[in-house]
């Protein structure tokens, strides 16, 4: 019988497992990289929405939480890769949306500088005697109307001698389709009486009187106001001095649009309502409750 010669082995059959295991892995990094590419891109989504959003509600600064942008400030205008129109739309400065019109930021100041000006006629003699004063604030117009020309010490109810001022203040604010909230304040001196517990039930207490009597001039709408007591805790002054109480004694009547924001998309444009009105303020309608 004749001998079988004995098979060669195949030294480089390893090449083969070889190429599959850098195959797959290949693929794995490439799933991995389309993976968190995908991630980076839903974070500036998210970001440029939220950052677009306070941005409309006055809360920061209008400053680029886009990663991808600054990077691009730091190294050049030119070692951009692109524009994204999607994200330059986002980041663009929103618009105030009144009903079905769309006002531009240019507009509203124009509005409450014309409102300004039109009160600080009309009230002239209180604002030369320091019992109203007026003045562009970081939400709006802000209407102050000091304690000692409105309130007796303590008490809620304005004097009646004040009817006329406020006639005065509606009568203006109803030529405009802005929002009115009435802010009650008071100095850090603690309250106890039979009536009132506190600062934060005399506070709101005056606010929801003045707005009451808002309401009763007929010529401002219901759904446009809005009330809120903040106690001692809002000063613009220092309660260390006579001088510095008296000018925290107010109800501050605060001129205001009132923005819409959609978050759908992570998108920061006009869309739903946000009302500046919402969370802690207290609509208040004609029977009070």
């Amino acid at each position: 019988m004749s001998r079988r010669s004995p098979r060669k082995v195949n030294s480089e059959r390893w090449m083969v497992s070889y190429a599959d295991f850098v195959t797959l892995l290949f693929a794995l990094f490439v799933v991995m990289y389309a993976t968190a590419r995908s991630e980076q891109h839903k974070e500036t989504q998210v970001a440029q929405s939220i950052d677009a959003a306070f941005q409309s509600l006055g809360l920061f600064s209008s400053v680029s939480r886009n990663p991808s942008k600054g990077a691009s400030e730091k190294n050049g205008p030119n070692t951009s890769s692109g524009s994204n129109p999607s994200t330059e739309k986002a980041a663009m400065p929103m618009n105030i949306v009144m009903g079905e019109d769309v006002l531009s930021p240019a507009k509203v100041k124009q509005d409450l500088d014309k409102l300004h000006n039109d009160l600080s006629q009309k009230l002239s003699n209180q604002v030369a005697t320091h019992t109203v004063s007026i003045k562009m604030g970081r939400d709006g117009l802000v209407i102050s109307l000091r304690e000692a020309g409105f309130f007796a010490s303590g008490s809620a109810d304005p004097k009646p001698e004040t009817v006329d001022t406020l006639a005065k203040i509606a009568a203006s604010l109803s030529k405009t389709p802005y929002d009115l909230r009435v802010e009650g304040h008071t100095d850090n001196i603690p309250i106890h009486t039979g009536q009132f517990d506190s600062n934060w039930e005399l506070s709101s207490a005056r606010a929801t009187r003045i707005a009451r009597l808002m309401l009763a001039s007929k010529v401002i709408t219901a759904d446009r106001i809005s009330a809120a007591g903040y106690a001692e805790f809002h000063p613009v002054a220092s309660n260390d001095t006579p001088e510095g109480r008296g000018q925290n004694r107010r109800v501050d009547l605060v001129v205001l649009p009132r923005t819409r924001v959609n978050f759908a998309n992570g998108a920061g444009l006009p869309g739903q309502s946000v009302p500046q009105s919402s969370g802690a303020w207290r609509k208040v309608t004609d029977d009070g409750k």
